[in-house]
C-alpha cells in the first residue's frame, strides 16, 4: 500500500472517521446517497463488463467495494490512513480486500505518481473539502481515458440556505459569507457552487450528461408523518424525484455524470 503526506489546506477525517461511519453509511441519508449514485452509474456499468475504476477520496469504500465485487478493477485512494484502514476492514468482510489497490495518497501525488488511465474516476463529497478545489480538475483529466466518464457528486450550498430559510434561521442566511459550520460537523466551510463547478467543467472540457439531486426534500423535513416515517418510501421518493426540475437542485448533494467532451449546458 502507497503512503505518502497530503496538501496541507486539504482536509483529513482521520479525526471524524467513526462520526463519518455513523453519519454517512449507517443513515437512512447515506442510503439516498448510495442509491442515487449508482443508479446513476448503471447506465456506464451496464454498456462495460470490466472497468478500470479510481476512487478519488474514497472514504469508507462502499463504492470501491461494490465495483469490485462486480469484477471491475478498482484502484481507491485517499489522504486518512484511518478512513483506509476501516474501508479495508470492510473490504475484507465482502471478501475483495486483495482485489483492490489501496493507497494513502492525496489526490496530487496519485495524479503525480501513477501512470495509467482509468475508465471511470469517482470524485465524491472531495471538493468541498480541499483548499483549491479547481485544480483536481486538471489532474482528474490526465487521469481518465479520451471515452471516460466523471462521476462527481458534491455539496450543494442552495440547499443549506434553503434548510435555513424554511427554519426561519434568517442571521444566518444573511451572513452566509461569513458561515462556518461548527466544530466536528460534516458541513464543509467552503462548498463550491454549481457556478463554479461547471466554469471548472466548462475549462476542462468536460460535458455533462446527467445532474441529481441528493436528498432533495427529506433533510428539509420538520415533521415525520405520512410516508416520511417509511425509510423505503422516502427513498422511492427521493429517487423519483432525484432527476425532475426543480426539486433536483435543492439536495443537499449534487451528483453529476461528467463525460471528457465539449462542453454543454445543462
Amino acid at each position: 500500500m502507497k503512503k505518502q503526506g497530503v496538501a496541507s489546506g486539504d482536509r483529513n477525517f482521520d479525526d471524524l472517521a467513526e462520526r463519518f461511519e455513523q453519519r454517512i453509511y449507517g443513515s437512512n441519508k447515506g442510503a439516498i446517497r448510495q442509491a442515487v449514485i449508482w443508479r446513476d452509474l448503471e447506465s456506464v456499468l451496464a454498456k462495460n463488463s470490466k472497468l478500470r475504476v479510481l476512487d478519488l477520496g474514497g472514504g469508507l469504500g462502499y463504492f470501491s467495494i461494490k465495483l469490485s465485487q462486480l469484477g471491475h478493477d478498482v484502484c481507491f485512494t485517499d489522504i486518512s490512513p484511518v478512513m483506509t484502514q476501516k474501508a479495508i476492514e470492510l473490504a475484507s468482510q465482502a471478501g475483495v480486500d486483495g482485489k483492490i489497490d489501496w493507497n494513502i495518497l492525496s489526490y496530487q501525488k496519485f495524479a503525480e505518481q501513477h501512470q495509467g488511465k482509468f475508465d471511470l474516476v469517482l470524485c465524491h463529497a472531495l471538493l468541498e473539502w480541499l483548499e483549491q478545489p479547481e485544480l483536481v480538475f486538471p489532474s482528474i483529466v490526465n487521469l481518465l481515458e479520451v471515452n471516460g466518464r466523471l462521476s462527481l457528486c458534491f455539496y450543494n450550498p442552495a440547499g443549506m440556505v434553503y434548510h435555513n430559510l424554511i427554519r426561519g434561521n434568517f442571521n444566518r442566511v444573511e451572513r452566509q459569507e461569513y458561515y462556518r459550520s461548527d466544530k466536528g460537523s460534516l458541513t464543509p466551510d467552503n462548498p463550491c457552487s454549481v457556478k463554479e463547478v461547471r466554469q471548472w467543467l466548462f475549462e476542462n472540457h468536460f460535458g455533462i450528461e446527467t445532474v441529481s439531486g441528493i436528498r432533495v426534500f427529506s433533510d428539509y423535513v420538520v415533521e415525520k408523518r405520512g410516508g416520511l416515517k417509511s425509510p423505503e418510501a422516502v427513498l422511492r421518493m427521493e429517487l423519483e424525484y432525484s432527476q425532475s426540475e426543480p426539486y433536483k437542485w435543492l439536495g443537499r448533494y449534487l451528483h453529476f455524470m461528467v463525460s471528457r467532451r465539449l462542453y454543454q449546458s445543462q
